[in-house]
């Protein structure tokens, strides 16, 4: 029997299986579980969105696009940046249509990274970025982020990581796994120290449409960053079109045609059906956006309150659909306190640990389910506390 393991990639090979999925598998074995680890939204895509990728199977609509996309969504991606975030970006060579977010920040570190490049990663943050760098052959470096300051990265916190010599930043903002916002005042500082230490900025905005108390601006925006920001995008969040795995890439043109260059030999192009439905999403879909997000922020509300009245501290999340509450009052550590809160009260919730070490003490909590299945789950969170955690 041939011994794989000696022919597997070494690379591929070393990275660890997700910290979240183990819980979710974990989760799978038991009845009567209330899930607030799952990071997409409860809502089913909307009708209409839904009814333009029937549509466009019924028209027969089922061979390649062009590798970069459909040039009429890229000319919709492009309009809508322009109109909901300032950005200005042409369809022709600065808009890259991929499978997902997520390819789209695959692609962006493989064009940009090179052996051994020191790559800044704000932690907590989402737990796919550091793989994706070991994969591209990339070092990440972690920039630890303080609870006292919400978790949002500050110039000081990019100061301390000069001596590093990084390339590139990840900036996910607003954040999974805290909800935290950085505003346009503290982009702005942060834009002259990323000058200074001529980063790259690689800007996951996935969530730029589920906010709450903040007013939105993409860094790419700000004075003198958007020739050195590729902005990643995409339909999954604030459309409820998680499985539709369609999303975006916005930079520099020499970086998005080599992004694209790599993407028409590993991807060739996005499934056209998602595509089509993505141009309704955009010409009439902000609507049922807005309706959504209005729902989260009730559950926001509840889920906030609840967490605080049991006496787990719990910063009011400024955008997407977590909530990041420190439990290190239980005396656990982050893994033990959500494995005993599973097996003991069937609710799952992520440890902060799998977000980085800056996480550990904190969980994360998704409140994109309904306010019944929210209301239950605190109840079983206090019955677990009441027994001694």
């Amino acid at each position: 029997m041939m011994a794989w393991s000696e022919r597997l990639s070494t690379l591929a090979q070393e990275i660890p299986p997700s910290g979240i999925r183990r819980f979710f598998d974990l989760a799978e074995t038991m009845d009567d579980v209330i899930s607030l680890g799952v990071g997409e939204p409860d809502f089913v895509t909307p009708w209409h969105i839904r009814e333009a990728g029937l549509y466009a199977l019924e028209r027969g609509m089922t061979a390649y696009t062009a590798n970069a996309g459909l040039f009429s969504l890229r000319t919709a991606i492009s309009g809508y940046l322009s109109e909901r975030f300032g950005l200005e970006y042409s369809p022709d060579s600065n808009i890259l249509v991929t499978v997902g977010g997520s390819q789209a920040i695959d692609l962006a570190l493989r064009v940009t990274v090179r052996p051994g490049d020191p790559i800044l990663v704000p932690e907590p943050t989402y737990v796919a970025y550091r793989p994706l760098i070991h994969l591209a052959g990339g070092q990440a470096v972690s920039v630890p982020l303080r609870a006292e300051n919400g978790f949002r990265l500050s110039e000081e916190d990019l100061l301390s990581c000069q001596s590093s010599m990084a390339r590139t930043l990840i900036l996910c903002n607003p954040s999974n796994p805290t909800g935290a916002v950085i505003e346009r005042r503290a982009l702005e500082r942060l834009a002259k120290v990323i000058e200074e230490m001529d980063l790259l900025v690689i800007a996951d905005e996935i969530y730029a449409e589920i906010l709450y108390d903040a007013d939105y601006c993409s860094i790419a925006s700000v004075s003198g960053m958007r020739d050195r920001t590729v902005v990643v995008a995409g339909f999954s969040k604030a459309f409820a079109m998680t499985g539709w795995r369609l999303g975006y890439a916005a930079g520099p043109q020499e970086i998005i045609q080599t992004m694209l260059r790599v993407h028409q030999y590993s991807m060739l192009c996005a499934p056209v059906m998602a595509q089509m439905a993505a141009l309704e999403a955009l010409d009439k879909g902000l609507t049922d956006v807005s309706a959504m997000v209005t729902e989260y922020d009730r559950r926001r509300r509840l889920i906030v309150h609840g967490l605080r009245e049991l006496g787990l501290p719990t910063a009011n999340p400024q955008g997407a659909f977590y909530v990041f509450p420190e439990i290190r009052g239980t005396g656990l550590s982050s893994a033990a306190f959500a494995e005993d809160l599973l097996r003991q009260q069937r609710v799952a919730v992520v440890p902060g640990s799998v977000f980085g070490a800056p996480g550990e003490g904190f969980v994360r909590c998704s409140y994109a389910t309904a306010i019944g299945q929210l209301e239950r789950a605190l109840e079983r969170i206090r019955q677990y506390l009441r027994a001694g955690g």
